[in-house]
C-alpha cells in the first residue's frame, strides 16, 4: 500500500482522513470514556442516519444532514439528562429507534434509484473526498480549540463536575458542549467507519490507552497515537487483502484491546502470587 500512496490520489486522502479522525477518537474518546458517555454516543451516531435519509430525499449533502440530526438528538439528550424528565438510558433508546427509522422511510420515499448508504452505515475510508477532508479537518480545529482553550476547565467537569459548580464553573454548559463535540465528531468520522462502528473507534484507542496510564493529558495523546497505528494497519490490511477498511480497522481495534487487557490481568495475577 505505501508503495500505491505515490500514484493513487484515493490512498493519500484515505492516510490525511486517518491522521484526522485519530486525533478526533483520541481526544472526544477519552471524554467519553472518563464520563461514560459511550451508549449515549452510540445514540447519537444512529439518530444521525435519520439526518442522511432526509438529506438524501431533500437533494442536499448527506453529512449535513446528518450533523444536524445529530446535534439536535445530542442536545435534546443532555436536556432531558439535565432536568430529569425520564431516564436516561430510555431517552438515548427512544432517539437511537426514531433516527434509523427516519433514515430508513425517508430513504425509501426518496425518488429515483435508491441510495447507497452503506458507506454511512459501515464506512469506507477510501472513498474520501477532498470536500470530506475539509470536513474533517474544520472538526478537527474545532475540537483542538475547544479542548485546549478550556482544558483546566475540561479536567474539573470530567472528573467531579459538582465539585465544578461549587467552584463557580458551568457543569451544564459544559455538557451541553461535550455533547455539541461528540456530534461534530461522529459526523467527521462517519466516512472512516461508518454509523454502526463509531463507537469503537472512539473507545478502544482510549481504553487501550487506560491500560498503561491513567493521567488525562497522556491519555489523549496516547489514544490520538494508538488510534493512528489502528487506522493505518486496518487501511493497510484492507488494501492487501481486499477487505471492508471500516471493519477491519474496528476488528483490529478491538481484538488488541482485549488481547493487551487479558496480558495485564494475567501478568497481575502471576505477579500477586
Amino acid at each position: 500500500m505505501f508503495e500505491a500512496l505515490l500514484d493513487y490520489r484515493f490512498l493519500q486522502y484515505a492516510v490525511y482522513a486517518s491522521i484526522l479522525v485519530s486525533v478526533i477518537a483520541g481526544i472526544i474518546g477519552t471524554m467519553i470514556v472518563e464520563k461514560k458517555l459511550v451508549m449515549m454516543t452510540g445514540g447519537i451516531a444512529h439518530t444521525s442516519y435519520g439526518g442522511v435519509g432526509i438529506a438524501f430525499f431533500l437533494g442536499i449533502n448527506p453529512l449535513l444532514g446528518a450533523f444536524a440530526m445529530s446535534l439536535l438528538s445530542a442536545l435534546g439528550i443532555s436536556y432531558i439528562k439535565q432536568n430529569g424528565k425520564a431516564k436516561t438510558d430510555v431517552t438515548v433508546g427512544l432517539f437511537w429507534s426514531l433516527g434509523m427509522a427516519l433514515g430508513v422511510l425517508f430513504i425509501a420515499l426518496t425518488p429515483g434509484y435508491p441510495p447507497n448508504v452503506e458507506s454511512y452505515l459501515f464506512g469506507n475510508i477510501l472513498t474520501v473526498t477532498s470536500a470530506d477532508l475539509i470536513l474533517m479537518s474544520v472538526a478537527t480545529l474545532i475540537l483542538l480549540f475547544a479542548v485546549l482553550i478550556y482544558y483546566h476547565y475540561w479536567i474539573s467537569y470530567l472528573f467531579d463536575d459538582e465539585f465544578a459548580s461549587l467552584i463557580g464553573i458551568r457543569s451544564k454548559w459544559f455538557e451541553y458542549a461535550l455533547f455539541a463535540l461528540i456530534a461534530i465528531a461522529v459526523v467527521a468520522t462517519i466516512k472512516v467507519v461508518g454509523i454502526i462502528l463509531v463507537i469503537a473507534l472512539f473507545t478502544a484507542p482510549t481504553a487501550t490507552a487506560s491500560l498503561f496510564t491513567r493521567r488525562l493529558k497522556t491519555r489523549m495523546l496516547a489514544s490520538i497515537v494508538i488510534s493512528l497505528v489502528y487506522t493505518l494497519t486496518g487501511l493497510s490490511l484492507s488494501y492487501a487483502f481486499n477487505l471492508a477498511a471500516g471493519a477491519s480497522i474496528v476488528v483490529l481495534a478491538v481484538s488488541t484491546y482485549m488481547t493487551l487487557a487479558l496480558i495485564k490481568s494475567l501478568y497481575r495475577k502471576r505477579t500477586a502470587q
